[in-house]
């Protein structure tokens, strides 16, 4: 095998063109709607609210309740989420953040000793100070008032059902429970009734769970509006469990519920061959990371080196590895630091950072660039994350939305109130707010979203005409993953489902991590020689259950082809 992976390392690198994009929107598909998600029930519930005429964003909306239900470790109304939305009517693509909120209380020492050391990830993580304002319910109201044709109650009756009448517990699901916040929902009476047996044990796989509370909640935001999520009763019992949590209590106010708004941002769009590739802008990193990897292999023959070719996967983990040293230093809340988007994304720096790509040899380190528009601040690191779902959806219209919803870690904070998981979102800000005096973007401020990996994209054709809807869950390996994938689509041909089963690789630092019990396992020798320092297997696991979980809708001839990563419980499928 290793002979065989031992490949000249003379191959020739192509420069290759880029065409122009058309700007005007496709025509509708008037091929039937897709639905791509972490779990079947939350497809069929997309499905379900197709079928009945519903738009892509009404689809969407109907996944990720049906996800608070069925997958609550991962994503839920506890929670936020990021959407690209694409119009098909109009032609538009719209970005939507709806990202959780610092509250008012949240300082930029809220992780910090008295000593002012920062306290351990592990002892931030459980109860009321990682827990912010949540945003989905909010992004789910302003998402159906732009884009929604079904009456609004219609979007929750397959999670209210879904709640109502139970559902059968995954491996997934229980392997979770059983995970880092188990002692947590021991602690509470309403998690320890959904979710653990008799003798405070995760139940298992295969058992049942209902949730009336949470199909209460529900039916009630369903029946009077999203203000019934962040005023009264219900606000009043999220504020409290943070407020009383056995761990870190903390404070949410009455005002910092009443007063979320979703933003509106710029997406970020740039060529890639012959395709425009769009993803979400800060306070996620994901739309500028995605594309300044493809952007920084362009110059490559990634198509004629194809994917059996070990000098591929030295590229792609050497663009990642730029790629992730400026996601680190540059991005954070543009409503509060300045974020250099535009200096990022730009051809000419661009091509100075793919020019330390080497086809032959490994760079022997990777710094941050310094793109136009920057101002001096620190770096962060990039916390792992368990707890998110993405989902694509297209609709018989043409329009078609991907969305990245968390509650950060699996099961987030570990607070349930109504029966839905409250997020640990706060613990995605940076730990220590500033650095050799200078300030650290993603430093805790009141009213500030924290920086983000998800990468919720959108791929266009020369013609325009949508022909990738993608996204991942993983925290900072999302970026890799949608990454790699892309490359699989777009340079390698393969079919959308394909190329989320190619193995995973992820250069961060000075590491290159390898998925083990693959080919590019095999690869590690050849890596090395080519200088990487420090080439190691990684199961990328959480739990006992993979991290790695793409999910996707491509437009084929034979009409879209919904894809979900082989390695999770996901599925795909057509109306």
């Amino acid at each position: 095998m290793l002979k065989h992976l031992l490949l000249p390392l003379t191959l020739l690198i192509a420069s290759c063109a880029t065409a122009p994009v058309a700007e005007t929107p496709a025509a509708a598909t008037q091929q039937p709607g897709a639905v791509s998600s972490a779990d079947p029930r939350a497809t069929e519930a997309g499905l379900e609210i197709l079928r009945r005429g519903g738009s892509a964003a009404d689809a969407a909306m109907a996944v990720m309740l049906a996800l608070t239900v069925v997958e609550p470790q991962s994503s839920g109304i506890g929670g936020g989420s990021f959407m690209l939305y694409h119009d098909a009517a109009t032609g538009r693509l719209m970005s939507y953040d709806g990202r959780e909120t610092a509250p008012a209380a949240a300082g930029p020492n809220r992780f910090l000793r008295a000593d002012g050391t920062p306290m351990p990830f592990g002892e931030a993580v459980p109860g009321g100070l990682s827990v912010g304002v949540p945003g989905n319910i909010r992004l789910m109201a302003l998402a159906h008032e732009r884009h929604g044709r079904l009456p609004w109650a219609a979007l929750f009756e397959p999670a209210i059902r879904l709640a109502r009448d139970g559902f059968d517990v995954t491996a997934r699901l229980s392997a979770r429970i059983g995970g880092a916040r188990l002692e947590q929902l021991r602690q509470s009476p309403e998690s320890r009734a959904i979710y653990l047996t008799a003798d405070g044990q995760p139940k298992p796989a295969g058992s049942r769970i209902t949730n009336p509370r949470l199909a209460a909640l529900l039916q009630g935001i369903a029946g009077t509006g999203a203000d019934a999520f962040y005023r009264g009763p219900a606000a009043e019992r999220l504020r409290a469990a943070v407020a009383n949590a056995p761990a870190n209590p903390a404070t949410i106010t009455a005002e910092d519920l009443a007063n979320y708004r979703v933003r509106e941002r710029a997406p970020v769009c740039g060529t890639y061959r012959t395709y425009r590739i769009c993803g979400m802008g800060p306070p996620s990193s994901g739309g500028i990371a995605v594309y300044t990897i493809l952007k920084q292999l362009e110059r490559f023959d990634m198509p004629g080196m194809g994917r059996d070719n070990p000098l591929s996967w030295h590229l792609i983990a050497e663009s990642m590895r730029l790629a992730y040293a400026d996601r680190s230093r540059w991005v954070g809340d543009p409503d509060f630091a300045q974020v250099p988007t535009a200096g990022l994304t730009s051809d000419a720096y661009i091509a100075s950072r793919s020019a330390l790509i080497r086809l032959d040899r490994a760079m022997p380190s990777v710094a941050p660039g310094t793109p136009p528009g920057a101002t001096r601040v620190a770096a962060l690191e990039a916390a792992p994350d368990g707890g998110t779902s993405h989902f694509s959806v297209v609709d018989r219209f043409g329009n078609a939305a991907s969305i990245t919803s968390t509650i950060e870690a699996g099961f987030g904070s570990g607070l349930v109130v109504d029966g839905y998981v409250l997020n640990n979102e706060m613990t995605d800000f940076s730990f220590v707010p500033e650095r050799d005096g200078l300030p650290v973007p993603n430093r805790i401020e009141p009213g500030k979203r924290p920086l983000s990996s998800m990468s919720p994209t959108i791929v266009y054709d020369a013609q325009g005409r949508v022909v990738l809807v993608i996204g991942a869950a993983g925290g900072p390996t999302i970026i890799a993953q949608v990454a790699k994938a892309l490359v699989g689509v777009l340079d390698w041909g393969m079919p959308v489902n394909e190329a989320l089963a190619l193995p995973q690789v992820i250069g961060m630092g000075n590491r290159v991590q390898l998925e083990p019990g693959t080919r590019v396992a095999d690869m590690a020798p050849v890596l090395r020689s080519l200088g990487h320092q420090e080439v190691v297997t990684n199961p990328f696991e959480s739990q006992g259950a993979s991290i790695l979980k793409l999910n996707a809708v491509q437009l084929t001839p034979a009409g879209w082809l919904p894809a979900a990563d082989p390695r999770s419980e996901g599925t795909g499928a057509r109306e």
